[in-house]
């Protein structure tokens, strides 16, 4: 009768849980499944902590008192710039509490482990600590204090294999060694692991960063999952493979908004050398770069956006660096009420991290009905009046879709370049995070209006009429 109550509370705590996710879908259920979700870890903690008493109370609670008000202060001060490379610091922290409790269970029970909970453990030592020191690459990366150009080694590949088979060398041995030598083993997985982390992730950047953190999320579920084999807790075991699995899928639709398969994003296949990064050379044909006087081209702008009936807004990462998407709410507004259908064009890579876009524009209070994802809104950009750009440029880059060889060729775009008039609301005219040269810039029907896109937006919005 115990083990049954057992399983039912397991049950329900999982299906909040899951039910706390289902309710991300929309921003309008966001928080409410947030906080679902919480309550679910809260109670599976508190369901751990009941079944198995700790020995050190006074210590857990410490740690439990410490960890909250840690993540209460940084929750309340991140902005959300910062959020990017928050969630890929969150994937290496789950990371380090996979390996560390593989590492504990490995050496406390190693002769008690049944051989699935024994390769459980390895698997949880490396999977996590290379979760761990990807993903802090990943978020100095994305918080801009390491290198954020992908960065390849002489036989990369090669390295990576050599690490693996290395790490797997170890696993074998730790099971036929003395109980006192293993833990000395099972720190030389956790050592490789790191190294091989880092090699595996400092080769991705540019356009790959989102795959890259959807990656970092399965990575630390399955780390997590396998750990909950260890310690035979379906809880854990549940949980890690629910973000697992939901991190795989989110991988999956984000190579798929590349057009590039998961291999090629993470061996650094499909690119030409003489072309990748800042390389590109721009087409003979297209015209060349003029730029208006900054208040001719904000006068034609303003022209254009009070005569526009259609009007389709591309947000991207500038507009997340100038805080700028409580002013282009503002101006949506102000355009609707001048009788203009106003809506968003979200590309599945925007930003640094999946549903970056969306994060930003549901801040801003903006209809998620009037957020339409790539494949909807493509076929409308012919019958738009104005495209307003507000700090993208790799996602409506027409070079992606008509030149080989460049590190987003083959990736589908928002295809602005259709539209009637095209107003491009960015800091520079420097190329993305690609390093490709946007061609759309050159477009005799687009409009730049360099500077602070929030500055640029709130002009614009006083212009109208």
């Amino acid at each position: 009768m115990y083990a049954y109550t057992n399983i039912i509370y397991d049950l329900l705590i999982i299906l909040l849980l899951i039910g706390g996710i289902s309710q991300f879908r929309s921003p309008k259920s966001a928080r409410t499944g947030n906080i679902t979700a919480a309550l679910a870890m809260l109670f599976a903690i508190a369901l751990v902590l009941y079944r198995y008493p700790a020995t050190h109370q006074s210590l857990v609670a410490a740690g439990v008192v410490v960890g909250s008000i840690f993540g209460i202060i940084v929750a309340l001060r991140v902005t959300m710039i910062q959020i990017p490379s928050m969630v890929a610091f969150q994937h290496g922290a789950g990371g380090v509490a996979a390996f560390i409790v593989a590492f504990v269970e490995l050496t406390r029970q190693s002769a008690e482990l049944t051989t699935v909970g024994e390769i459980s453990g390895y698997l949880g030592l490396f999977i996590g600590a290379a979760t761990f020191s990807g993903s802090m690459l990943a978020s100095g990366k994305l918080a801009g204090k390491l290198k954020q150009t992908p960065q390849v080694l002489p036989r990369h590949n090669m390295i990576l294999v050599l690490l693996m088979v290395l790490i797997a060398a170890l696993c074998i041995a730790a099971r036929f060694t003395d109980a006192g030598i293993a833990p000395y083993i099972y720190s030389g997985v956790i050592l490789l692991s790191i190294v091989l982390g880092v090699i595996f992730s400092m080769r991705i950047g540019g356009a790959d960063m989102p795959v890259l953190i959807s990656f970092l999320n399965a990575t630390a579920g399955l780390a997590a999952a396998f750990c909950g084999i260890v310690i035979q807790n379906r809880l854990l075991i549940a949980c890690g493979a629910t973000v697992a699995a939901s991190g795989s899928i989110l991988t999956a639709v984000m190579c798929n908004g590349m057009n590039r398969g998961i291999g090629k994003v993470f061996t650094g296949t499909g690119i030409s050398k003489g072309k990748a990064m800042n390389g590109f050379v721009t087409p003979k044909d297209v015209p060349q770069l003029k730029i208006p006087k900054p208040q001719e081209a904000l006068n034609k702008a303003r022209m254009l956006l009070n005569g526009a009936k259609k009007v389709i807004i591309i947000p991207g990462y500038g507009m997340a660096l100038a805080n700028a998407q409580f002013k282009v709410a503002e101006l949506a507004k102000k355009l609707e009420k001048h009788g203009a259908d106003v809506k968003f064009a979200i590309h599945p890579v925007a930003g640094r991290m999946p549903g970056h876009m969306n994060v930003l524009l549901a801040e801003a209070e903006i209809d998620y009905d009037k957020l339409k994802e790539m494949d909807d809104v493509n076929p409308e950009f012919p019958s738009s009046d104005v495209v307003l750009v507000v700090g993208a440029c790799d996602v409506v880059n027409p070079e992606a879709i008509k030149t080989e060889g460049t590190p987003i060729s083959g990736m589908p775009i928002l295809k602005a370049h259709e539209a009637k008039n095209v107003l491009v609301c960015n800091l520079d005219q420097r190329p993305g995070y690609s390093g490709v040269e946007n061609t759309l810039y050159r477009d005799p029907k687009t409009i730049l209006l360099f500077g602070d896109a929030g500055k640029t937006i709130t002009e614009l919005s006083a212009g109208l009429a």
